[in-house]
């Protein structure tokens, strides 16, 4: 099957897009609200995208209720600090109901039984339940295409990782146990992804 996108809706080129470019990576989105609380939402237009300086890249829509920003691109336009986790399957049915859309400053927390600790030398709490939490601040704001879709870009002041999924090699090198880590993948419609078999194929010397 040929699929032209030349006039196509933007509707259905997303979700030709969302159902093919697979599996996705999710970011879950932890940013501060006006009043103190948080926001939490998750992102699977998501990438690492330089290592100097280490940034994320996160891409953001419109609510699709009133066309306007989404409360993640206006917490860290306006306060500049977030959290991005990376959620494990255990917590495949939160992260999807964080995806609600509410109304501007209302937290998603206090539909979801979720515990927050300490994220040190972070401004920003992270979840506890998470295996991997990114604290970024915010380096650039990008606006693209005709929506617009903001590109936010955090860069990464430090990591979070469990015990269990961190450990040096025989050579000494800071390795991630991709299994411990245990993440959700993103596909299409209300489809999630997780890791079956891992292949392991040396890269060329």
């Amino acid at each position: 099957m040929l699929i032209n996108f030349d006039g196509m809706d933007p509707k259905d080129a997303y979700h030709i897009l969302t159902q093919t470019v697979i599996p996705r990576p999710v970011a879950w989105v932890l940013s501060e609200n006006p009043d103190g609380d948080y926001n939490l939402a998750p992102f699977s237009f998501f990438t690492p995208i330089t290592s100097n300086p280490p940034l994320l890249m996160i891409s953001v829509g419109k609510k699709p209720t009133d066309g306007v920003s989404k409360d993640t691109r206006v917490n860290i336009e306006e306060r500049k600090h977030f959290v991005i986790h990376i959620a494990p399957r255990a917590l495949a049915a939160a992260v999807t109901e964080s995806s609600r859309t509410l109304p501007h400053g209302e937290s998603e927390l206090k539909n979801l039984d979720l515990e927050m600790v300490d994220f040190e030398g972070a401004s920003l709490p992270r979840l506890k339940d998470c295996h991997v939490a990114f604290a970024c601040e915010l380096y650039d704001i990008k606006e693209i295409g005709a929506g617009p879709q903001s590109l936010v870009f955090g860069k990464v002041n430090r990591v979070w990782v469990s015990d269990n999924a961190a450990r040096y090699d025989d050579k000494n090198r800071l390795t991630f146990d991709g299994s411990a880590i245990d993440p959700l993948g993103r596909l299409g419609g209300s489809e999630y992804v997780t890791f079956g078999e891992i292949i392991k194929i040396p890269r060329p010397s």
